[in-house]
């Protein structure tokens, strides 16, 4: 049997089964006890939902996991790959649109196969805990912007690489110094052109809120590119923040649910830990990681692209260019996973370190405290994770060891 088959297909099954395993404990590990931190904040009926909101999410992700994994492994040994490619190359004789048909076709099952699991996850799943406000009509048309997008700026990037690793000495170098330069382009653009497609970003209107925030950048001497306001209750009525951009396009996007359930305090304490990854150098260090792992993973790739026996693995008997870039996903995931598990690791870390900036520089922890706290209410996020689930898919660091490390600020 085909080496890369077996290798592909037990990983398949080996992350589904560590997935379940993950879950369970997740699930196992909650407590009914309300945490110290949240007594008071939290009532006993709000924080049994938000435990029922956890199993409800995980039981729905094991199913779709059981659905979707079978059908994988169906697709990839009854010739759904080989099928994909035939037809692509009866389409046109040309590789570069063999490939593009090739892709568009593949991105398009794989947006069917997820439709009906984002569906049910949004109008039933997240109306049952009163979070969803999305109606049928910003549904159907973010998932048309999307799939435009994905057109727009996912055509040309795949043609440009496939060019590439058809005509130039060095593919691999050449492809990923493309693909950083339009990276970073789309880092610059992404606030200005592409963010506002799917929200309103209005500029924050004159008043305390603005006037505190605008004195606390003053005096870190952070120069605002701008202060948003955007519509997510359009959305949903879970609250959140973040920093996006850079340079003369870095902007700093609140939602209006944020603004409308926190004390200006709280709201200065959040900014101030936005503002603070930047200072602290985050931003950049995220983005040269990100290119270093880009580079890695081009580099493995050219070891691969021209192997036969990747192809046979899916079906195909001779070697297209397009479809080895597609297979070599799957081959590449436990790296990805490995530089994942990386990220994940110094991502905590940068939350540690922003906290800590907001907590010295606001010089009131505790209004940063009471942010994360409500935070954790509206969003009815689990207090209790389990540490494998923390250490294996965890950005930012458990709410309670957010606090717990603000507190020593507080003397």
């Amino acid at each position: 049997m085909n080496g890369y088959l077996i290798f592909i297909l037990a990983l398949l099954i080996f992350n589904w089964l560590l997935s379940l395993i993950v879950e369970t404990l997740n699930v196992r590990n909650v407590s009914t006890e309300i945490p110290e931190e949240f007594q008071g904040i939290y009532d006993e009926e709000k924080y049994a939902k938000s435990q029922h909101y956890l199993k409800d999410n995980t039981r729905f992700g094991q199913i779709q996991a059981g659905i979707m994994l079978p059908l994988t492994i169906a697709f990839i040994l009854f010739g759904g790959f080989r099928w994909v490619s035939d037809l692509a190359q009866s389409i046109s004789g040309h590789m570069i649109l063999q490939g593009l048909v090739f892709g568009g076709i593949l991105m398009l099952i794989g947006q069917i196969a997820g439709l009906p699991f984002s569906i049910y996850s949004t109008f039933v799943i997240e109306e049952k805990y009163g979070f969803n406000k999305t109606t049928a009509k910003t549904f159907v048309m973010d998932l048309f912007k999307g799939l435009l997008l994905a057109v727009l700026i996912g055509t040309p990037i795949f043609a440009l690489v496939l060019w590439i690793f058809d005509t130039v000495p060095m593919a691999w170098l050449w492809a990923w110094a493309a693909l950083s330069i339009i990276q970073l382009f789309i880092l610059f653009i992404a606030p200005v052109m592409i963010l506002p497609l799917f929200n309103k970003f209005t500029p924050l209107e004159d008043g305390e809120l603005r006037a505190r925030i605008e004195e606390f950048a003053d005096a870190q001497k952070y120069k605002l590119s701008g202060i948003f306001k955007i519509d997510g209750s359009k959305r949903s009525t879970k609250s959140n923040a973040y920093f996006t951009g850079f340079g003369k396009t870095k902007r700093i996007a609140l939602f209006d649910t944020l603004i409308e359930n926190h004390s200006v305090g709280e709201l200065v304490g959040v900014l101030a830990h936005e503002i603070g990854h930047c200072k602290r150098g985050h931003i950049k260090k995220s983005i040269l990681i990100s290119l270093i792992s880009s580079l890695l993973m081009f580099f493995i790739l050219s070891l691969f692209i021209s192997k036969q026996g990747l192809y046979s693995a899916f079906g195909l008997e001779n070697t297209p260019l397009y479809a080895g870039l597609i297979f070599f996903g799957f081959l590449y995931a436990p790296i990805s996973m490995i530089l994942s598990l990386l990220g994940n690791i110094l991502s905590r870390k940068h939350e540690f370190e922003a906290d800590a900036f907001a907590a010295e520089t606001t010089k009131k922890p505790g209004d940063l405290i009471a942010a994360l706290k409500k935070l954790s209410v509206d969003n009815l996020s689990n207090l209790t994770p389990h540490p494998l689930k923390v250490f294996l898919e965890y950005s930012h660091p458990p709410v309670l060891e957010r606090i717990k490390a603000l507190k020593t600020f507080e003397s």
